[in-house]
């Protein structure tokens, strides 16, 4: 049942609210936030919205920048973070006009056109999605990014390279984390309190777990929900992490590749259509039980691979995850159970209402609600298209992509090895995003030029890793 202004008035004085927080969304995908007292909330606060400028939060808008926040009450929550009481509420950004209307370019107002246009298509009218958050928890984190001085250091109490430090016995040898019990998962209750949290707040979770990198990664993983519903729950995941990390003080990262030879930061994506309520990907009679159009949805994603690896992975340090040899995919196909190709069908999943697949290139550096639009886009593409995967040559991969002869190997489509690369393969395909205007064709060069701007700075940046290669030469 959706919420009302009232039930919003009853939540503020039934939990002596006092202060509204306004939780909007950035080009990148983090949060900013405006706060007004509770007693200036009102229905007015609800139709008129917050002013703010849209530019500053990195839309490059063609009318004026000032636009209004618009909150809508079925995400108001409390905030468990602040210890003065506190309502929070996402929404909308839109444009001021005699009758506000929604900022295409803005975040959430992308994945509800993509809902629509799903809708529209006749093809489904809900796609449920199942996002995986893996995430390093660091006891001491620091950089330096400076003239003189060019340095990162982190350390974490169970890492390998603590075994011959003094006190420090419970260690975990490199890549031998996966499913560690106490004493060396060390931050169990840590992550179960993320967890009670995400739940407070309605937010459904599968499981948490240690993962493979023994230098701290975790993984948290809740159960499928409603796409647009999810991009907002993956925006309160992060933030839950975040935050409670630092009420044990630790630090929290999603970063792909943050510790050099450890197992890399995924966030890999389940999906799967339903019309009128039943599944539109299952299919007994076919590969892995999955129906044509799974298959044809399967062969939107692969197409268009490498223009969605600049929105699914959109940092510089993704690529470094992209590698072999760390159970990251690098293989356009598809294959069930294969942690090696782009597009994995788990196995376990039998049950008609639960058959799915999972993309994972896909890493939490990225904006969610561009990230689960442009999937669900490109799979929209794929059936309309009838872009059949085996046809096209990309599996299914039964077998261990890593351990094949390098011959072998050179016949395989590989992802993007740069965001530099990702980014031209956008430039080149995005047709695909801007069907029924889901993607504003301004956002898309604004988002480009936004990722050349990062990349041009850090390829101008000496790594200290090309001081010990190439300073004597």
């Amino acid at each position: 049942m959706k919420k009302t202004v009232k039930d919003i008035m009853d939540m503020i004085k039934d939990h002596d609210i006092k202060m509204v927080d306004f939780k909007m969304v950035d080009i990148n995908g983090q949060f900013r936030h405006v706060t007004i007292p509770a007693g200036n909330f009102s229905e007015d606060t609800m139709i008129s919205g917050i002013g703010f400028d849209a530019s500053n939060y990195g839309y490059a808008v063609v009318e004026k920048s000032d636009m209004v926040f618009v909150p809508d009450p079925d995400t108001a929550c409390i905030d468990p973070f602040c210890e003065i009481p506190t309502l929070s509420m996402t929404g909308n950004a839109m444009i001021i006009d005699k009758e506000n209307r929604p900022l295409a370019q803005y975040p959430r107002n992308i994945v509800l056109a993509a809902e629509k246009y799903m809708k529209d298509s006749g093809i489904a009218d809900e796609m449920l999605i199942l996002p995986e958050f893996e995430f390093y928890l660091f006891d001491e984190v620091g950089w330096e990014v400076s003239p003189n001085s060019i340095a990162m250091d982190i350390d974490v109490n169970q890492a390998h390279w603590n075994g011959n430090v003094e006190g420090r016995g419970c260690v975990v040898p490199k890549q031998k984390a996966y499913h560690v019990a106490k004493p060396f998962d060390a931050s169990y209750e840590c992550r179960s309190e993320m967890c009670l949290l995400m739940e407070e707040m309605g937010i459904k979770v599968k499981y948490h777990h240690p993962e493979v990198g023994a230098a701290g990664q975790f993984e948290i993983e809740p159960q499928l929900g409603q796409m647009s519903k999810m991009a907002d729950a993956s925006m309160m995941i992060k933030y839950i992490i975040r935050n409670t990390a630092m009420k044990y003080g630790k630090t929290a990262t999603f970063m792909p590749k943050p510790v050099m030879g450890e197992a890399g930061n995924g966030m890999h994506v389940h999906m799967l259509l339903l019309k009128d309520g039943e599944p539109v990907f299952s299919d007994d009679n076919g590969y892995s039980n999955l129906s044509q159009t799974a298959h044809y949805f399967m062969g939107g994603l692969l197409k268009h691979i490498a223009s969605l690896c600049a929105i699914t992975n959109p940092s510089t340090n993704s690529f470094k995850r992209l590698v072999p040899g760390f159970e990251a995919p690098v293989t356009v196909g598809y294959a069930t159970s294969n942690r090696s190709a782009v597009i994995r069908i788990p196995a376990y999943a039998k049950s008609p209402k639960m058959r799915r697949f999972e993309i994972r290139n896909p890493d939490a550096t990225c904006n969610p609600y561009f990230c689960y639009a442009a999937l669900l886009m490109a799979g929209i593409d794929g059936i309309k298209n009838k872009i059949d995967p085996h046809a096209n040559g990309w599996g299914p991969y039964d077998v261990n992509l890593y351990n094949l002869p390098d011959e072998e190997k050179a016949k395989l489509k590989s992802l993007p090895t740069s965001l530099d690369q990702a980014l031209d393969a956008l430039e080149a395909d995005h047709d695909y995003l801007t069907a029924g205007g889901v993607f504003p064709v301004e956002l898309i060069n604004n988002f480009i030029k936004t990722k050349r701007a990062e990349c041009s700075e850090m390829a101008k940046i000496p790594h200290p890793a090309e001081f010990e290669k190439y300073f004597n030469l």
